[in-house]
């Protein structure tokens, strides 16, 4: 958990360099609303408070758009400590991802608060002083396209982070660094992110080839390229820190592992091309998250009759 924290700190330090210090506010509040969330659970279980709790309050904050109410954010991280982890019994037991399941609380109940983007320019930030420095309010965003509906969006802007979006996931750079880390440490699973990645990009690729058009309330839009679609939204965030949580993934077989990434990837893309959601990461990975348990035993009793199946007939080729 502390690695996966390690990991995040520059996202954190991007978030305010191109948000600005409100990134602090609700990083603040998200903290404190959600340890006393899991306090109060941990109570009446008799157990302690974990350091996951932490991991899962940083997570959600990076998640969350820059002008985002903080009373929003509170009622979030409440709702994800409570009903998507201590419901269940506390930290090793939960089936959902607690900060995704916060982020889709929201993102249902809040649609406009969450969909808002920097004011200025619907698309980009300045390269400095970016946001730093700045203090974002409700009145300083408006409702406009996402880098997902976006033309013409510089890949360098979404590389390093340069365009509008959650607090953590425009950097593309920062999200790299620390995935590669989590992965060196052995605190992320490497065959899901890269089953992830490429499940992700193979589908894109496909329909991205084959002139997709996607109708939206504002006009038809082409499907953006494999490394367009990459690059902007909150998938890159989603294949490296939300998909490879150990508590809610596929952990039991590597083979597990592989579909269980590659079923973020396709739902991504499905969901994103044919749902009225723009950004289908937060229910791609709760359906994936659901299905890792029935994912897990499959597997684990395919490979148990199989070992069965083996020992009889070595058996009976003794005998």
């Amino acid at each position: 958990m502390r690695n996966v924290l390690y990991a995040l700190a520059p996202l954190c330090l991007g978030a305010i360099y191109f948000f600005g210090w409100r990134f602090i506010a609700v990083f603040v509040v998200v903290g404190v609303t959600g340890l006393l969330s899991e306090w109060f659970m941990s109570k009446r279980y008799g157990s302690k408070i974990t350091e996951s709790l932490f991991v899962s309050c940083t997570l959600f904050s990076l998640s969350l758009p820059p002008t985002i109410p903080l009373w929003i954010a509170a009622l979030g991280i409440a709702f994800g400590i409570i009903f998507g982890k201590m419901i269940f019994g506390g930290f090793g037991k939960n089936i959902f991802n607690p900060a995704i399941t916060a982020r889709a609380f929201i993102y249902i109940s809040f649609g406009v608060p969450m969909t808002t983007t920097f004011i200025g320019n619907a698309t980009s930030i300045n390269w400095f002083p970016a946001g730093f420095g700045s203090w974002l309010t409700q009145a300083d965003s408006i409702s406009a396209a996402t880098p997902l509906m976006t033309k013409d969006v510089p890949f360098l802007d979404m590389f390093f982070g340069f365009t509008s979006g959650s607090f953590g996931e425009t950097s593309a750079i920062l999200i790299l660094l620390g995935g590669l880390f989590i992965i060196y440490k052995k605190a992320a699973n490497w065959k899901i992110v890269v089953s992830s990645i490429g499940s992700f990009l193979l589908m894109q690729t496909i329909f991205w080839a084959a002139g997709l058009q996607i109708a939206t309330e504002s006009g038809m839009y082409s499907v953006s390229t494999p490394l367009a679609a990459l690059l902007s939204g909150s998938f890159l965030f989603g294949a490296f820190f939300m998909i490879t949580d150990p508590v809610s993934a596929s952990q039991s077989t590597d083979t597990g592992r592989w579909i269980y990434g590659a079923m973020f990837g396709i739902l991504t893309v499905l969901i994103r091309t044919f749902s009225s959601w723009v950004e289908g990461v937060t229910f791609a990975i709760l359906l994936s998250n659901m299905f890792a348990p029935l994912l897990d035993t499959l597997l684990k009793n395919a490979k148990a009759k199989k070992k069965l199946k083996a020992a009889k007939a070595a058996k009976e080729g003794v005998a």
